[in-house]
């Protein structure tokens, strides 16, 4: 029997029962509020029973909270299918072969604006469909490897993404996309900077902040530049491509190992940590903003090392912490910890007994710092050296998501203390650099005079 109330429950589910309204139905609802016309959405398994979601003609979804409704009337009806008419990718023999891997998510899509649906799109035809301007650019194949939500990616998914990688380059590939949820689209750039060493070819991670039913969505404009950057960069190593200045000018290209998203929902939320971008990518091409960079080429060997222990923790200290979390973590089997102290890379002294313990137990431990731009410099305060004497060692200027996941590369090759040291010490990609630029750190506090009066003067 068809479900026609599709994902909806509780009191929501008996409001649209007692208007008998469906889900694909063209409503008008008559709120405390005001008249809302639209089309009512399906809603997730996971989502409350408050609310009706409805597509109104501007291309947004409202949600509407079912005590403001005082009346709904369906005036039509018309039930969304899941499916983008496939057009052949065509074949430009003189355009790079690009490499689409996907690991769930919606990397791009299109609306269908008879009914509200956002149909997700991922074969080469599909993509064609939803962004002819591909085939301007490449010629495109893909591959899905995972269905997954990113927070649910970890170090089984970057050990797969390393291995395919490894298989694109043998056979020949120009360049590498990989599909991937936003919110933790850093952690994996990480994780294949230090599995996928040596690549004689771009490797990019995109994703989309706003979904492809929002007038607003950088999905397709991201795709592109990801796109121009695996095929035609000079650029060869593990990199995010995401949005830029909101004038949609242009994309940035952030080096895997010093990218961090930094807003929930802001389309230019990534941002290149204590460093500026690489590059920037328009449909016009790539310019570099570093000279220093892995340039594209063929005859470099890559080097796959799919390696990751999977008992290793990130600890973000916070005062008046307790013994008993590190305890608890090293009598649990933890091999590594990660910890994000406060300034310079600070905790307090009651934790200095637990982490004695946790050394004398063959845990490894790494100091970062909270403040994510700045150098862990423990030489400066005695409590600093004290640390460094129970077992601590500073991770330099590492990101402490960077460093919790170069700890589980090095531990999933060795156990030994000095080895797992000289690996986590020894940049590969810029996850430690010698300096930060003065450039490296630049964020405008809103509210000051001189700012203010900077930014009107080319935002009119």
């Amino acid at each position: 029997m068809e479900d026609i109330f599709q994902g909806y429950k509780g009191k929501a589910l008996e409001v649209l029962k007692k208007y008998n309204v469906r889900v694909w139905g063209k409503a008008v609802i008559d709120t405390t509020r005001g008249e809302f016309k639209g089309t009512v959405l399906p809603r997730a398994e996971n989502d409350d029973d408050k609310h009706i979601v409805l597509k109104i003609e501007t291309g947004y979804n409202i949600g509407i909270d079912i005590v403001t409704i005082k009346g709904m009337k369906e005036m039509g009806y018309f039930k969304a299918t899941y499916k983008i008419p496939e057009k052949e990718f065509p074949v430009t023999p003189n355009l790079p072969k690009v490499k689409l891997l996907g690991t769930g998510g919606t990397i791009a899509s299109r609306l269908d604006y008879r009914t509200g649906a956002v149909i997700p799109a991922f074969s080469p035809g599909e993509l064609y469909g939803a962004v002819p301007e591909l085939a301007d650019i490449c010629n495109l194949t893909t591959e899905k490897l995972f269905a997954v939500f990113s927070e649910n990616m970890g170090p089984e998914q970057y050990k797969a993404l390393a291995i395919a990688i490894g298989k694109e380059i043998e056979n020949g590939i120009d360049g590498i996309i990989i599909g991937h949820g936003t919110d933790t689209l850093s952690h994996t750039a990480a994780a294949l900077t230090f599995m996928v060493q040596n690549s004689p070819v771009p490797i990019v991670l995109v994703g989309s902040q706003r979904s492809s039913d929002r007038p607003s969505s950088d999905a397709a404009l991201n795709l592109m530049h990801a796109t121009t950057a695996a095929g035609h960069s000079d650029i060869a190593e593990v990199m995010v491509c995401m949005f830029g200045p909101t004038s949609d000018e242009y994309g940035f290209l952030h080096r895997g190992t010093r990218v961090r998203k930094m807003h929930s929902s802001y389309r230019s939320t990534f941002r290149t940590i204590s460093d500026t971008p690489l590059a920037t990518v328009s449909r016009s091409g790539v310019k570099p903003i570093k000279e220093d960079y892995n340039h594209r080429r063929k005859d470099r060997k890559v080097k796959i090392l799919p390696y990751f222990e999977e008992k290793v923790t990130i600890v973000y200290y916070y005062p008046n912490m307790q013994p008993d979390i590190i305890d608890a973590l090293v009598d649990n089997g933890y091999k590594g910890i990660i910890i994000a102290g406060t300034g310079l890379g600070h905790i307090n002294k009651p934790l200095y007994p637990a982490i004695e313990r946790a050394y004398k137990k063959g845990v490894h431990i790494y100091m970062t710092v909270q403040t994510l731009w700045g150098f862990v410099h423990m030489y400066v305060y005695d409590t600093g050296r004290d640390l460094m004497a129970k077992g601590i060692i500073p991770a330099e200027n590492m990101l402490p998501e960077t460093a919790y996941i170069k700890l589980g590369w090095a531990l999933g090759q060795t156990n030994d203390r000095e080895e797992v040291k000289r690996l986590m010490l020894t940049p590969i990609n810029d996850e430690i650099t010698p300096r930060e630029p003065y450039n490296g750190y630049l964020i405008y506090q809103g509210g000051v005079p001189e700012v203010e009066s900077f930014i009107r003067r080319f935002r009119k």
